[in-house]
Protein backbone atom coordinates (compact mmCIF):
# COMPACT_ATOMS: atom_id res chain seq x y z
CA UNK A 1 0.00 0.00 0.00
CA UNK A 2 2.95 2.34 0.64
CA UNK A 3 3.99 2.23 -3.05
CA UNK A 4 0.44 2.93 -4.20
CA UNK A 5 0.14 5.79 -1.68
CA UNK A 6 3.43 7.23 -2.96
CA UNK A 7 2.11 7.02 -6.54
CA UNK A 8 -1.15 8.78 -5.64
CA UNK A 9 0.76 11.45 -3.74
CA UNK A 10 3.13 12.00 -6.66
CA UNK A 11 0.30 12.21 -9.20
CA UNK A 12 -1.51 14.87 -7.15
CA UNK A 13 1.51 17.16 -7.44
CA UNK A 14 2.48 16.32 -11.02
CA UNK A 15 1.05 18.56 -13.73
CA UNK A 16 2.87 17.26 -16.78
CA UNK A 17 0.97 14.60 -18.72
CA UNK A 18 4.19 12.86 -19.76
CA UNK A 19 5.47 12.85 -16.20
CA UNK A 20 2.23 11.28 -14.99
CA UNK A 21 2.46 8.62 -17.68
CA UNK A 22 6.04 7.83 -16.65
CA UNK A 23 5.13 7.50 -12.96
CA UNK A 24 2.17 5.18 -13.62
CA UNK A 25 4.16 3.09 -16.11
CA UNK A 26 7.03 2.67 -13.63
CA UNK A 27 4.61 1.61 -10.89
CA UNK A 28 2.96 -0.98 -13.17
CA UNK A 29 6.33 -2.43 -14.18
CA UNK A 30 7.74 -2.60 -10.67
CA UNK A 31 4.68 -3.74 -8.69
CA UNK A 32 3.78 -7.45 -8.53
CA UNK A 33 0.42 -8.98 -9.34
CA UNK A 34 -2.29 -8.62 -8.22
CA UNK A 35 -1.51 -5.30 -6.47
CA UNK A 36 -0.81 -3.50 -9.74
CA UNK A 37 -4.07 -4.75 -11.21
CA UNK A 38 -6.12 -3.45 -8.28
CA UNK A 39 -4.24 -0.14 -8.44
CA UNK A 40 -4.96 0.15 -12.16
CA UNK A 41 -8.65 -0.53 -11.48
CA UNK A 42 -8.67 2.22 -8.86
CA UNK A 43 -7.13 4.71 -11.28
CA UNK A 44 -9.71 3.86 -13.97
CA UNK A 45 -12.77 3.86 -11.65
CA UNK A 46 -13.06 0.10 -11.91
CA UNK A 47 -13.70 -0.54 -8.20
CA UNK A 48 -16.83 -0.17 -6.11
CA UNK A 49 -17.21 -0.73 -2.36
CA UNK A 50 -20.88 -0.11 -1.51
CA UNK A 51 -20.38 -0.09 2.26
CA UNK A 52 -17.95 2.85 2.24
CA UNK A 53 -19.59 6.24 1.85
CA UNK A 54 -18.45 9.78 2.54
CA UNK A 55 -20.95 9.87 5.39
CA UNK A 56 -19.19 6.84 6.93
CA UNK A 57 -15.89 8.73 6.91
CA UNK A 58 -17.50 11.82 8.43
CA UNK A 59 -19.02 9.68 11.16
CA UNK A 60 -15.69 8.07 12.02
CA UNK A 61 -13.97 11.46 12.24
CA UNK A 62 -16.60 13.18 14.36
CA UNK A 63 -16.39 10.29 16.84
CA UNK A 64 -12.63 10.84 17.20
CA UNK A 65 -12.11 14.60 16.90
CA UNK A 66 -14.08 17.68 17.82
CA UNK A 67 -16.96 17.94 15.30
CA UNK A 68 -16.41 21.70 15.03
CA UNK A 69 -12.72 21.14 14.27
CA UNK A 70 -13.66 18.61 11.60
CA UNK A 71 -16.24 20.94 10.03
CA UNK A 72 -13.80 23.86 9.92
CA UNK A 73 -11.01 21.66 8.57
CA UNK A 74 -13.24 20.12 5.90
CA UNK A 75 -14.42 23.54 4.80
CA UNK A 76 -10.84 24.77 4.52
CA UNK A 77 -9.36 21.69 2.83
CA UNK A 78 -12.36 21.05 0.55
CA UNK A 79 -11.86 17.27 0.35
CA UNK A 80 -13.21 14.64 2.78
CA UNK A 81 -10.46 12.07 2.21
CA UNK A 82 -7.65 14.58 2.66
CA UNK A 83 -9.26 16.03 5.80
CA UNK A 84 -9.74 12.58 7.31
CA UNK A 85 -6.21 11.45 6.48
CA UNK A 86 -4.72 14.49 8.21
CA UNK A 87 -7.01 14.56 11.27
CA UNK A 88 -7.05 10.81 11.98
CA UNK A 89 -5.57 10.30 15.49
CA UNK A 90 -2.52 8.12 15.95
CA UNK A 91 -3.50 4.65 17.21
CA UNK A 92 -2.76 3.65 20.80
CA UNK A 93 -0.66 0.54 21.25
CA UNK A 94 0.62 -1.98 18.73
CA UNK A 95 -1.03 -2.18 15.28
CA UNK A 96 -0.57 -4.51 12.34
CA UNK A 97 1.77 -3.45 9.51
CA UNK A 98 0.32 -1.58 6.50
CA UNK A 99 -1.83 -3.77 4.23
CA UNK A 100 -0.97 -4.47 0.61
CA UNK A 101 -3.32 -3.07 -2.02
CA UNK A 102 -4.78 -6.57 -2.46
CA UNK A 103 -5.36 -6.94 1.28
CA UNK A 104 -7.03 -3.53 1.42
CA UNK A 105 -9.30 -4.39 -1.51
CA UNK A 106 -10.27 -7.72 0.10
CA UNK A 107 -11.02 -6.00 3.41
CA UNK A 108 -13.07 -3.23 1.78
CA UNK A 109 -15.01 -5.76 -0.29
CA UNK A 110 -15.93 -7.73 2.84
CA UNK A 111 -17.25 -4.70 4.71
CA UNK A 112 -20.96 -4.34 5.31
CA UNK A 113 -22.96 -1.41 6.61
CA UNK A 114 -22.91 -3.07 10.01
CA UNK A 115 -19.15 -3.70 10.08
CA UNK A 116 -17.71 -0.79 8.11
CA UNK A 117 -17.25 1.57 11.05
CA UNK A 118 -15.02 -0.90 12.93
CA UNK A 119 -13.27 -2.51 9.96
CA UNK A 120 -12.46 0.74 8.14
CA UNK A 121 -11.09 2.27 11.34
CA UNK A 122 -8.78 -0.73 11.80
CA UNK A 123 -7.42 -0.26 8.27
CA UNK A 124 -6.85 3.47 8.79
CA UNK A 125 -4.98 2.78 12.04
CA UNK A 126 -2.44 0.70 10.09
CA UNK A 127 -1.50 3.54 7.71
CA UNK A 128 0.21 6.91 7.81
CA UNK A 129 -1.47 10.04 6.47
CA UNK A 130 -0.46 9.36 2.82
CA UNK A 131 -1.65 5.77 3.08
CA UNK A 132 -4.95 6.85 4.64
CA UNK A 133 -5.51 9.36 1.83
CA UNK A 134 -4.86 6.73 -0.86
CA UNK A 135 -7.04 4.16 0.93
CA UNK A 136 -10.00 6.54 1.26
CA UNK A 137 -9.71 7.67 -2.35
CA UNK A 138 -9.65 4.03 -3.44
CA UNK A 139 -12.53 3.11 -1.11
CA UNK A 140 -14.88 5.89 -2.24
CA UNK A 141 -14.04 5.65 -5.95
CA UNK A 142 -13.34 9.38 -6.08
CA UNK A 143 -9.67 9.51 -7.07
CA UNK A 144 -9.87 12.94 -8.77
CA UNK A 145 -6.13 13.22 -9.18
CA UNK A 146 -6.07 14.26 -12.81
CA UNK A 147 -5.97 10.73 -14.23
CA UNK A 148 -8.50 9.66 -16.84
CA UNK A 149 -9.13 6.04 -17.76
CA UNK A 150 -7.60 6.76 -21.16
CA UNK A 151 -4.41 8.16 -19.58
CA UNK A 152 -4.04 5.06 -17.39
CA UNK A 153 -4.42 2.81 -20.44
CA UNK A 154 -1.79 4.81 -22.33
CA UNK A 155 0.53 4.38 -19.33
CA UNK A 156 -0.16 0.63 -19.37
CA UNK A 157 0.78 0.52 -23.06
CA UNK A 158 3.97 2.48 -22.40
CA UNK A 159 4.90 0.31 -19.42
CA UNK A 160 5.02 -2.86 -21.51
CA UNK A 161 5.65 -1.47 -25.02
CA UNK A 162 2.35 -2.67 -26.46
CA UNK A 163 -0.04 -0.79 -28.76
CA UNK A 164 -2.69 1.40 -27.16
CA UNK A 165 -5.22 0.20 -29.77
CA UNK A 166 -4.58 -3.39 -28.65
CA UNK A 167 -4.96 -2.37 -25.00
CA UNK A 168 -8.32 -0.73 -25.78
CA UNK A 169 -9.44 -3.79 -27.76
CA UNK A 170 -8.70 -6.30 -25.00
CA UNK A 171 -9.46 -4.13 -21.97
CA UNK A 172 -13.23 -4.38 -21.90
CA UNK A 173 -13.36 -8.15 -21.66
CA UNK A 174 -11.37 -8.14 -18.44
CA UNK A 175 -12.14 -7.54 -14.78
CA UNK A 176 -9.83 -6.39 -12.00
CA UNK A 177 -7.09 -7.31 -11.24
CA UNK A 178 -6.67 -7.94 -15.00
CA UNK A 179 -4.40 -10.99 -14.72
CA UNK A 180 -4.78 -12.08 -18.41
CA UNK A 181 -4.10 -8.51 -19.57
CA UNK A 182 -0.87 -8.26 -17.56
CA UNK A 183 0.11 -11.78 -18.59
CA UNK A 184 -0.21 -10.77 -22.25
CA UNK A 185 1.50 -7.38 -21.98
CA UNK A 186 4.19 -8.18 -19.42
CA UNK A 187 4.88 -11.87 -20.01
CA UNK A 188 4.27 -12.37 -23.72
CA UNK A 189 1.26 -14.67 -23.33
CA UNK A 190 -1.44 -14.89 -25.98
CA UNK A 191 -3.86 -11.94 -25.90
CA UNK A 192 -7.21 -12.45 -24.16
CA UNK A 193 -9.79 -14.08 -26.43
CA UNK A 194 -12.66 -11.63 -26.95
CA UNK A 195 -14.23 -12.90 -30.18
CA UNK A 196 -17.12 -14.79 -28.58
CA UNK A 197 -18.15 -12.03 -26.16
CA UNK A 198 -20.41 -8.98 -26.78
CA UNK A 199 -17.70 -6.51 -25.84
CA UNK A 200 -17.33 -2.78 -26.27
CA UNK A 201 -14.91 -1.51 -28.93
CA UNK A 202 -13.30 1.94 -28.56
CA UNK A 203 -15.07 4.72 -30.46
CA UNK A 204 -13.47 6.78 -33.18
CA UNK A 205 -13.52 10.44 -32.09
CA UNK A 206 -13.27 13.82 -33.78
CA UNK A 207 -11.17 16.94 -33.38
CA UNK A 208 -12.86 20.38 -33.25
CA UNK A 209 -12.77 22.01 -36.67
CA UNK A 210 -11.63 25.42 -35.35
CA UNK A 211 -9.52 27.12 -38.04
CA UNK A 212 -8.69 23.91 -39.90
CA UNK A 213 -8.74 24.28 -43.68
CA UNK A 214 -10.16 21.26 -45.50
CA UNK A 215 -11.10 20.34 -49.03
CA UNK A 216 -14.74 19.24 -49.11
CA UNK A 217 -13.97 16.98 -52.07
CA UNK A 218 -12.07 14.77 -49.62
CA UNK A 219 -14.71 14.86 -46.87
CA UNK A 220 -18.37 14.10 -46.33
CA UNK A 221 -20.66 15.94 -43.93
CA UNK A 222 -23.48 14.70 -41.72
CA UNK A 223 -25.41 16.07 -38.79
CA UNK A 224 -24.08 15.72 -35.26
CA UNK A 225 -27.20 14.63 -33.42
CA UNK A 226 -27.81 15.71 -29.82
CA UNK A 227 -28.36 12.42 -28.04
CA UNK A 228 -25.80 10.07 -26.54
CA UNK A 229 -23.25 8.16 -28.59
CA UNK A 230 -23.83 4.42 -28.30
CA UNK A 231 -22.48 1.16 -29.60
CA UNK A 232 -24.77 -1.80 -30.28
CA UNK A 233 -23.07 -5.19 -30.09
CA UNK A 234 -24.71 -8.53 -30.91
CA UNK A 235 -22.61 -11.69 -30.44
CA UNK A 236 -23.70 -15.30 -29.83
CA UNK A 237 -27.35 -14.35 -29.49
CA UNK A 238 -26.67 -11.64 -26.89
CA UNK A 239 -27.04 -7.89 -27.42
CA UNK A 240 -25.42 -5.13 -25.41
CA UNK A 241 -25.86 -1.38 -25.70
CA UNK A 242 -22.81 0.57 -24.55
CA UNK A 243 -22.40 4.27 -23.81
CA UNK A 244 -19.44 6.32 -25.01
CA UNK A 245 -17.53 5.46 -21.82
CA UNK A 246 -18.12 1.72 -22.28
CA UNK A 247 -20.88 1.42 -19.65
CA UNK A 248 -23.52 -1.23 -20.35
CA UNK A 249 -26.88 0.60 -20.62
CA UNK A 250 -28.83 -2.29 -22.16
CA UNK A 251 -31.19 -2.46 -19.16
CA UNK A 252 -32.10 1.21 -19.50
CA UNK A 253 -32.99 0.78 -23.20
CA UNK A 254 -34.39 -2.76 -23.49
CA UNK A 255 -36.28 -1.96 -26.70
CA UNK A 256 -32.95 -1.29 -28.47
CA UNK A 257 -31.26 -4.43 -27.15
CA UNK A 258 -34.30 -6.54 -27.97
CA UNK A 259 -34.54 -5.25 -31.54
CA UNK A 260 -31.09 -6.40 -32.66
CA UNK A 261 -30.79 -10.02 -33.84
CA UNK A 262 -27.96 -9.87 -36.41
CA UNK A 263 -24.30 -10.37 -35.34
CA UNK A 264 -22.72 -6.92 -35.61
CA UNK A 265 -21.08 -3.93 -33.93
CA UNK A 266 -22.71 -0.59 -34.83
CA UNK A 267 -21.92 3.03 -33.94
CA UNK A 268 -24.74 5.55 -33.65
CA UNK A 269 -26.63 8.18 -31.66
CA UNK A 270 -29.31 7.16 -29.18
CA UNK A 271 -32.32 9.47 -29.46
CA UNK A 272 -35.95 9.63 -28.41
CA UNK A 273 -38.79 10.01 -30.89
CA UNK A 274 -40.25 13.50 -31.03
CA UNK A 275 -43.87 14.44 -31.42
CA UNK A 276 -43.03 16.50 -34.51
CA UNK A 277 -41.82 15.03 -37.77
CA UNK A 278 -40.34 18.13 -39.36
CA UNK A 279 -36.89 18.08 -40.91
CA UNK A 280 -33.77 19.96 -39.95
CA UNK A 281 -32.44 22.94 -41.82
CA UNK A 282 -30.48 22.55 -45.01
CA UNK A 283 -32.47 19.88 -46.77
CA UNK A 284 -32.34 17.11 -44.14
CA UNK A 285 -35.71 15.36 -44.04
CA UNK A 286 -35.19 12.87 -41.23
CA UNK A 287 -36.44 14.78 -38.20
CA UNK A 288 -38.39 12.66 -35.76
CA UNK A 289 -35.98 13.17 -32.85
CA UNK A 290 -36.90 15.00 -29.67
CA UNK A 291 -34.57 17.21 -27.67
CA UNK A 292 -31.93 15.89 -25.29
CA UNK A 293 -34.22 16.94 -22.47
CA UNK A 294 -36.68 14.24 -23.54
CA UNK A 295 -33.93 11.62 -23.72
CA UNK A 296 -32.81 12.62 -20.24
CA UNK A 297 -36.09 11.24 -18.85
CA UNK A 298 -34.79 7.77 -19.74
CA UNK A 299 -31.14 8.07 -18.71
CA UNK A 300 -29.89 6.42 -15.52
CA UNK A 301 -33.02 4.38 -14.83
CA UNK A 302 -32.48 0.84 -13.59
CA UNK A 303 -36.06 -0.14 -14.40
CA UNK A 304 -38.17 1.31 -17.20
CA UNK A 305 -41.95 1.33 -16.96
CA UNK A 306 -44.29 0.58 -19.84
CA UNK A 307 -45.48 4.18 -19.65
CA UNK A 308 -41.90 5.45 -20.00
CA UNK A 309 -41.27 3.15 -22.96
CA UNK A 310 -44.42 4.44 -24.62
CA UNK A 311 -43.96 8.14 -23.84
CA UNK A 312 -40.24 8.29 -24.67
CA UNK A 313 -39.56 5.58 -27.27
CA UNK A 314 -35.86 5.26 -28.05
CA UNK A 315 -34.18 4.65 -31.39
CA UNK A 316 -30.63 4.77 -32.77
CA UNK A 317 -29.56 6.90 -35.70
CA UNK A 318 -26.62 4.94 -37.09
CA UNK A 319 -23.30 6.50 -38.06
CA UNK A 320 -20.98 3.61 -38.82
CA UNK A 321 -20.51 -0.13 -39.24
CA UNK A 322 -17.60 -1.71 -37.35
CA UNK A 323 -18.27 -5.44 -37.64
CA UNK A 324 -21.00 -7.38 -39.47
CA UNK A 325 -21.51 -11.12 -39.37
CA UNK A 326 -17.86 -11.86 -38.68
CA UNK A 327 -16.34 -9.31 -41.07
CA UNK A 328 -14.33 -6.48 -39.52
CA UNK A 329 -15.04 -3.31 -41.50
CA UNK A 330 -12.87 -0.97 -39.39
CA UNK A 331 -9.78 -1.12 -41.65
CA UNK A 332 -11.87 -0.13 -44.67
CA UNK A 333 -12.38 3.45 -45.86
CA UNK A 334 -15.43 5.41 -44.69
CA UNK A 335 -16.97 5.23 -48.19
CA UNK A 336 -16.82 1.43 -48.11
CA UNK A 337 -18.20 1.24 -44.56
CA UNK A 338 -20.96 3.65 -45.51
CA UNK A 339 -22.01 1.53 -48.48
CA UNK A 340 -22.02 -1.58 -46.29
CA UNK A 341 -24.05 0.23 -43.62
CA UNK A 342 -26.62 1.40 -46.18
CA UNK A 343 -27.01 -2.21 -47.32
CA UNK A 344 -27.24 -3.43 -43.73
CA UNK A 345 -29.82 -0.99 -42.29
CA UNK A 346 -32.85 -2.28 -44.32
CA UNK A 347 -32.47 -5.58 -42.45
CA UNK A 348 -33.11 -3.84 -39.12
CA UNK A 349 -36.31 -2.81 -37.33
CA UNK A 350 -37.13 0.64 -38.80
CA UNK A 351 -38.81 1.67 -35.55
CA UNK A 352 -35.52 1.28 -33.71
CA UNK A 353 -32.81 1.99 -36.28
CA UNK A 354 -32.25 4.40 -39.13
CA UNK A 355 -29.16 5.91 -40.75
CA UNK A 356 -27.79 9.41 -40.33
CA UNK A 357 -28.17 11.20 -43.64
CA UNK A 358 -25.35 12.90 -45.53
CA UNK A 359 -25.58 16.70 -45.89
CA UNK A 360 -25.40 17.73 -49.57
CA UNK A 361 -22.71 20.42 -49.29
CA UNK A 362 -19.98 20.84 -51.90
CA UNK A 363 -17.98 23.57 -50.15
CA UNK A 364 -17.18 24.59 -46.60
CA UNK A 365 -18.93 27.92 -47.16
CA UNK A 366 -22.10 26.12 -48.23
CA UNK A 367 -21.87 23.84 -45.19
CA UNK A 368 -21.35 26.87 -42.94
CA UNK A 369 -24.54 28.43 -44.30
CA UNK A 370 -26.49 25.19 -43.73
CA UNK A 371 -25.05 24.86 -40.24
CA UNK A 372 -25.99 28.43 -39.35
CA UNK A 373 -29.67 27.63 -40.02
CA UNK A 374 -29.64 24.44 -37.96
CA UNK A 375 -31.74 25.11 -34.91
CA UNK A 376 -33.52 21.78 -34.79
CA UNK A 377 -33.67 20.83 -31.12
CA UNK A 378 -31.96 17.48 -31.78
CA UNK A 379 -28.99 18.86 -33.75
CA UNK A 380 -25.73 19.75 -32.01
CA UNK A 381 -23.74 20.64 -35.12
CA UNK A 382 -22.13 18.87 -38.07
CA UNK A 383 -19.47 16.20 -38.56
CA UNK A 384 -16.84 16.13 -41.29
CA UNK A 385 -15.39 12.70 -42.11
CA UNK A 386 -12.58 11.99 -44.51
CA UNK A 387 -13.91 9.67 -47.21
CA UNK A 388 -10.85 7.38 -47.15
CA UNK A 389 -10.51 7.21 -43.34
CA UNK A 390 -10.50 3.83 -41.58
CA UNK A 391 -12.32 3.48 -38.26
CA UNK A 392 -9.58 3.89 -35.65
CA UNK A 393 -9.87 4.27 -31.89
CA UNK A 394 -9.47 7.72 -30.36
CA UNK A 395 -8.79 11.03 -32.08
CA UNK A 396 -6.55 10.95 -35.15
CA UNK A 397 -5.56 14.21 -36.78
CA UNK A 398 -7.03 14.90 -40.20
CA UNK A 399 -9.70 12.19 -40.24
CA UNK A 400 -12.84 13.35 -38.42
CA UNK A 401 -13.84 16.86 -37.37
CA UNK A 402 -16.78 18.14 -35.33
CA UNK A 403 -18.20 21.58 -35.97
CA UNK A 404 -20.69 22.44 -33.27
CA UNK A 405 -23.29 25.09 -33.91
CA UNK A 406 -22.67 28.47 -32.29
CA UNK A 407 -23.76 28.53 -28.64
CA UNK A 408 -26.60 30.60 -27.28
CA UNK A 409 -25.66 33.41 -24.90
CA UNK A 410 -27.40 35.06 -21.98
CA UNK A 411 -26.32 37.33 -19.11
CA UNK A 412 -26.89 35.87 -15.63
CA UNK A 413 -26.12 36.96 -12.06
CA UNK A 414 -23.89 34.93 -9.73
CA UNK A 415 -25.91 33.65 -6.77
CA UNK A 416 -24.00 30.83 -5.06
CA UNK A 417 -20.53 29.31 -5.12
CA UNK A 418 -19.05 26.07 -3.89
CA UNK A 419 -15.50 24.79 -3.65
CA UNK A 420 -14.27 22.44 -6.33
CA UNK A 421 -12.46 19.15 -5.86
CA UNK A 422 -8.94 17.90 -6.48
CA UNK A 423 -6.71 20.78 -7.61
CA UNK A 424 -9.58 23.21 -7.10
CA UNK A 425 -10.45 22.12 -3.57
CA UNK A 426 -9.09 25.41 -2.17
CA UNK A 427 -10.99 27.60 -4.66
CA UNK A 428 -14.63 28.51 -5.08
CA UNK A 429 -15.04 27.29 -8.63
CA UNK A 430 -18.57 25.86 -8.96
CA UNK A 431 -21.00 28.67 -9.68
CA UNK A 432 -24.81 28.83 -9.62
CA UNK A 433 -26.33 31.75 -11.51
CA UNK A 434 -29.80 33.10 -12.15
CA UNK A 435 -32.03 35.38 -14.21
CA UNK A 436 -34.54 37.94 -12.98
CA UNK A 437 -38.16 36.77 -13.01
CA UNK A 438 -39.25 40.31 -13.85
CA UNK A 439 -38.05 43.87 -13.42
CA UNK A 440 -35.46 43.96 -10.60
CA UNK A 441 -36.22 47.64 -10.03
CA UNK A 442 -39.82 46.62 -9.29
CA UNK A 443 -38.87 43.95 -6.74
CA UNK A 444 -38.33 40.93 -9.00
CA UNK A 445 -36.21 38.10 -7.62
CA UNK A 446 -33.40 36.03 -9.09
CA UNK A 447 -34.21 32.42 -9.90
CA UNK A 448 -31.39 29.90 -10.45
CA UNK A 449 -31.19 28.76 -14.07
CA UNK A 450 -27.89 26.87 -14.24
CA UNK A 451 -24.56 25.84 -12.76
CA UNK A 452 -21.10 25.87 -14.35
CA UNK A 453 -17.57 25.13 -13.28
CA UNK A 454 -15.51 25.83 -16.39
CA UNK A 455 -14.99 28.43 -19.10
CA UNK A 456 -12.59 30.69 -17.18
CA UNK A 457 -8.80 30.90 -16.95
CA UNK A 458 -6.70 30.14 -13.86
CA UNK A 459 -6.18 33.86 -13.32
CA UNK A 460 -9.92 34.49 -13.56
CA UNK A 461 -10.52 31.65 -11.09
CA UNK A 462 -8.27 33.36 -8.53
CA UNK A 463 -10.14 36.62 -9.06
CA UNK A 464 -13.52 34.89 -8.72
CA UNK A 465 -12.43 33.12 -5.55
CA UNK A 466 -11.40 36.41 -3.97
CA UNK A 467 -14.64 38.07 -5.12
CA UNK A 468 -16.72 35.34 -3.48
CA UNK A 469 -14.80 35.50 -0.19
CA UNK A 470 -15.30 39.26 0.03
CA UNK A 471 -18.93 39.30 -1.14
CA UNK A 472 -20.40 36.46 0.96
CA UNK A 473 -23.84 37.08 2.43
CA UNK A 474 -24.45 33.67 4.06
CA UNK A 475 -23.02 30.17 4.33
CA UNK A 476 -24.91 26.92 3.94
CA UNK A 477 -22.44 24.15 4.67
CA UNK A 478 -19.92 24.16 1.80
CA UNK A 479 -21.99 26.68 -0.21
CA UNK A 480 -21.64 30.45 -0.01
CA UNK A 481 -24.36 32.86 -1.05
CA UNK A 482 -22.94 36.01 -2.59
CA UNK A 483 -24.37 39.46 -3.01
CA UNK A 484 -26.09 39.82 -6.37
CA UNK A 485 -23.50 42.04 -8.03
CA UNK A 486 -21.49 39.98 -10.53
CA UNK A 487 -22.74 39.20 -14.03
CA UNK A 488 -21.64 36.22 -16.12
CA UNK A 489 -22.18 35.88 -19.84
CA UNK A 490 -23.21 32.23 -20.00
CA UNK A 491 -22.91 30.13 -23.15
CA UNK A 492 -25.12 27.06 -23.58
CA UNK A 493 -26.24 24.71 -26.32
CA UNK A 494 -30.00 24.75 -25.71
CA UNK A 495 -32.62 25.32 -23.05
CA UNK A 496 -35.68 23.25 -22.19
CA UNK A 497 -38.66 23.34 -19.88
CA UNK A 498 -38.13 21.57 -16.57
CA UNK A 499 -40.57 20.72 -13.81
CA UNK A 500 -37.69 20.01 -11.41
CA UNK A 501 -36.40 23.58 -11.32
CA UNK A 502 -38.11 26.56 -9.71
CA UNK A 503 -37.30 28.68 -12.75
CA UNK A 504 -39.06 26.16 -14.99
CA UNK A 505 -36.06 25.81 -17.31
CA UNK A 506 -32.89 23.74 -17.62
CA UNK A 507 -29.80 24.62 -19.68
CA UNK A 508 -27.81 22.14 -21.76
CA UNK A 509 -24.01 22.37 -21.28
CA UNK A 510 -23.82 25.81 -19.61
CA UNK A 511 -20.34 27.33 -19.28
CA UNK A 512 -18.93 30.73 -18.37
CA UNK A 513 -18.24 32.65 -21.58
CA UNK A 514 -17.19 35.98 -20.05
CA UNK A 515 -17.08 37.69 -16.68
CA UNK A 516 -19.04 40.91 -17.17
CA UNK A 517 -17.49 43.12 -14.49
CA UNK A 518 -18.64 46.11 -16.54
CA UNK A 519 -22.33 45.24 -16.40
CA UNK A 520 -24.63 46.14 -13.48
CA UNK A 521 -26.58 43.18 -12.10
CA UNK A 522 -29.96 44.82 -12.75
CA UNK A 523 -29.15 44.80 -16.48
CA UNK A 524 -28.78 41.01 -16.58
CA UNK A 525 -31.35 39.12 -18.62
CA UNK A 526 -34.90 38.33 -17.58
CA UNK A 527 -36.20 34.79 -17.33
CA UNK A 528 -38.56 35.50 -20.23
CA UNK A 529 -35.56 36.08 -22.50
CA UNK A 530 -34.23 32.64 -21.63
CA UNK A 531 -37.64 31.00 -22.07
CA UNK A 532 -37.93 32.58 -25.51
CA UNK A 533 -34.98 30.40 -26.58
CA UNK A 534 -36.77 27.16 -25.72
CA UNK A 535 -37.10 25.05 -28.84
CA UNK A 536 -39.39 22.27 -27.61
Amino acid sequence: MEAFAALVDALVYTRSRNAKLAKIAAYLRETPDPDRGWALAALTDGLDFPAVKSSTIRGLLTERVDPVLYALSRDYVGDTAETASLLWPEPIGQVAPPPTVSEAVAALSAMTRASVAIDLAHLLDRLDDSGRYALLKLATGAMRIGISARLAKVAFAQAFAVGIDDVEEYWHGQTAPYAPLFDWAANGAAPPDTEALPLFRPFMLAHPLDETVIDMAEYTAEWKWDGIRVQIVHVNGETRVYSRSGDDISGTFPEIAGAMQIPCVLDGELLVRGSHQGGAAGGDTQGGAASFNALQQRLGRKTVSKAMLSEYPAFVRLYDLLIAEGEDWRPHAWEQRRAALEAFVPRLDPARFDISGVIPATSLDELAEIRSRARDEAIEGVMLKRRDSPYVAGRRAGLWYKWKRDPLLIDCVLMYAQRGSGKRSSFYSDFTFGCWNGDPDAGAELLPVGKAYFGFTDEELKWLDQHIRTHTLARFGPVRETDKSLVFEVAFDSVHTSKRHKSGVAMRFPRISRIRRDKPAHEADRLDALKALISD
